[in-house]
């Protein structure tokens, strides 16, 4: 997977594709994969109950229901992104 940053003021993007999964006799189903590097990032582990917030037709949010405390005790500089 790429990853690609627009320039230096604009956040790193993660394009990733909607998947559905058909099953015979039922309704497609659609499943969105969360990148790896995404998920190290902002600390989510497996198992962590979220929820999908709609903004609008264009801006949908992952909102961690109970976020744990950070595990590194300081915060990256700009110089480390």
């Amino acid at each position: 997977m790429k990853i690609k940053s627009r320039n230096k003021n604009m956040p790193t993007t993660y394009p990733v594709k909607v998947q559905a999964m058909r099953s015979q006799g039922k309704p497609p189903r659609f499943y969105v994969s969360f990148p790896l590097a995404l998920a190290a990032a902002i600390g989510l582990e497996a198992g962590e109950t979220v929820q999908w917030e709609l903004l609008d037709r264009g801006e949908l949010h992952m909102v961690r229901l109970e976020t744990p405390p950070p595990t590194t005790r300081r915060r990256a500089g700009k110089s480390q992104l």
